[in-house]
């Protein structure tokens, strides 16, 4: 389930701050289209900390209804609250998602003790479970041991490695059976390249067919096609952060026809002037617009 590439689609608003459905039935199904092995909602490039409960359980039925059981459909149901996250992920079980995405509670700082209590409660509600290590964002690690110790639960199966270190990547690997998935698009190949399974990627959602090109290739161990993948879409990744994510991704997409509008939620706002000339010069670099 969890092999290949899983785009972290985003979340289309309307002007009103409304999700636009519509958008959300289209993008599914061009990813289907496209090649994509499955997608996750409510993920951060998702705005996942800007969506209410409700919303993503509709997203999820919305995406359901439009691409049935042709692909894996997952769903962010992490938070800050462990009984949230629990409610969420029973919410998510109940609506048909193939599987959950658990990022570790931000903000708290809970000890890698209390990490273990917390996946293991949402685990035991009975879903398919991938760890989501971002540091970056919640300020809370999940360490490589107790990413060990938490493989040997039945229902935790893969981790999204997004701290950008690839030794703790290998005693993951070398440590337990858990299924690793690259949390850095830029990271990538590199991490097939020791073992990872694939990625949950934000520039999937901009270039779907050529991410789920270079990821094959790598899987299939054609390391030079995707190394020549890899370096054709690199500066599309880097200039997809330059600001927080997914503000230059929904600048991008809707530059390129992908989407009405780059609509955000509160606090994030349009990119800067300077930052919106550097993805400019990307996208036509690489012949995007």
């Amino acid at each position: 389930m969890f092999e290949g590439t899983t785009v972290a689609l985003i979340t289309p608003f309307k002007d009103t701050g409304k999700i636009d459905f519509t958008v959300v039935r289209s993008l599914a199904r061009h990813h289907v289209e496209s090649g994509t092995n499955a997608i996750l909602l409510a993920g951060c490039t998702g705005e996942s900390f800007t969506l209410e409960d409700d919303e993503r359980i509709a997203i999820l039925e919305t995406v359901k209804d439009e691409i049935g059981n042709t692909i894996p459909v997952l769903l962010g149901t992490g938070a800050s609250v462990t009984k949230t996250a629990v409610r969420r992920t029973g919410a998510a079980m109940s609506a048909g998602v193939d599987g959950a995405l658990v990022i570790t509670p931000f903000g708290n700082k809970p000890s890698q003790h209390a990490l273990v209590e917390y996946f293991h409660e949402i685990a035991n509600i009975g879903l398919p479970i991938i760890l989501y290590n971002v540091p970056g964002r919640t300020g809370t690690p999940i360490q490589t041991e107790t990413a060990v110790k938490l493989a040997d639960h039945p229902n935790i199966v893969a981790i999204k490695e997004a701290s950008g270190a690839m030794d703790a990547v290998s005693e993951i690997l070398a440590k337990s059976d858990l299924t690793v998935l690259s949390g850095d698009d830029s990271l990538t190949v590199p991490m097939i390249s020791i073992g990872a399974k694939g990625v949950i990627s934000t520039s999937a959602n901009l270039l779907p067919s050529g991410f789920s090109a270079m990821v094959k290739a790598a899987l299939d161990g054609d390391f030079i096609e995707a190394a020549a993948l890899h370096l054709k879409m690199f500066p599309i990744m880097k200039a997809l952060f330059i600001e927080g994510n997914p503000v230059p991704l929904k600048t991008a997409m809707a530059l390129v026809g992908m989407i009405p509008k780059p609509a955000l939620r509160a606090p994030l706002t349009a990119m800067t002037p300077s930052n919106f000339a550097k993805l400019t010069a990307a996208l036509e670099d690489y012949g995007l617009i």
